[in-house]
């Protein structure tokens, strides 16, 4: 930890132009992947930063995270990324410290998502992202497409079928039928490449105590808008006054009741590979679903 403390020390000195020591540092909750600290500065105790930490290897996932909050900050706030590197077998990544006041008030979390959706990639419309990153710990390939079907189907789903199968899971014919027949979902609606979030469930989003809402933990790429509020609908949401005011800033396709669920399926099978076969029969009544429903 000494070594760490004073890399951290140096970065931050570095970055901000202020020397920075740590008086005091207090472990937080850093989610199921990273550890993760608050650390604070001998002459300025309410100078703090947010600090995640994991093995050295992994580094590359929190320089993707530290790219996905920067372009997410152009459309509402995150704590901003100060500064990540490796100090002997450690990887980090430091944060802006921001003292979160709880779930995020629904309406304005609707208006900030809304604006983030309509950043959209410079040069002609494609999906996609520069760097991969993670959904979770699972590598996440984000190999940019000109077509949104070609993207969903080669970057997500099919990937993940075949890390299930890998992991003894075989979603078999269904999953190869379903692969096909996701052109049908797209007969009448053309979706147009926005920055996401791209892991927006209500774990990863808060606010500030003057109600700004905050999201934090991307998984980012320009992909069809609907996959983030999909996955807002997945483990809890932020209910209907979130989705009246989005509506009420770009107003929502009609077929998106039926393309979530295409959308959520990559989560839960994602959770399959991660967490084992609890969520197998979930994966597998959304797959018949999908499937009845352009038989």
């Amino acid at each position: 930890m000494p070594n760490l403390i004073t890399a951290l020390e140096s970065a931050i000195t570095a970055t901000t132009g202020q020397p920075f020591h740590v008086k005091q540092q207090r472990s937080v909750g850093g989610g199921c992947i990273n550890q993760a600290l608050v650390i604070s500065d001998t002459t300025d105790p309410t100078r703090q930063y947010f600090v995640k930490t994991n093995r050295a290897a992994l580094h590359g996932m929190f320089v993707a995270e530290a790219a996905g909050l920067v372009a997410l900050g152009e459309g509402m706030r995150v704590p901003l990324p100060i500064a990540h590197g490796v100090s002997g077998g450690t990887a980090w990544l430091v944060l802006e410290y921001l003292p979160l006041a709880g779930s995020p008030d629904p309406a304005a979390m609707g208006e900030a998502l809304a604006r983030v959706h309509q950043i959209m990639p410079s040069g002609t419309p494609r999906f996609g992202w520069d760097i991969d990153n993670t959904i979770g710990s699972t590598p996440q390939s984000n190999r940019w497409h000109a077509s949104w079907i070609d993207f969903w189907r080669e970057e997500r789903l099919l990937p993940q079928f075949k890390m299930a199968r890998q992991n003894g899971c075989d979603f078999g014919a269904a999953g190869a039928k379903l692969l096909d027949k996701i052109p049908e979902f797209f007969r009448d609606y053309t979706p147009q490449p926005s920055l996401l979030h791209g892991d927006l469930w209500g774990g990863n989003a808060a606010e500030l105590a003057d109600g700004t809402p905050v999201v934090f933990d991307p998984a980012c790429y320009f992909g069809d808008r609907e996959c983030d509020l999909a996955m807002t609908e997945l483990f809890g949401g932020f209910g209907p006054r979130f989705f009246a005011a989005y509506h009420a800033a770009w107003p929502i396709d009609a077929g998106y009741a039926q393309r979530k669920t295409l959308y959520n399926l990559y989560h839960i099978i994602n959770h399959v590979n991660l967490f084992g076969s609890g969520y197998e029969g979930q994966a597998r009544q959304m797959m018949a679903s999908l499937l009845r429903a352009v038989n």
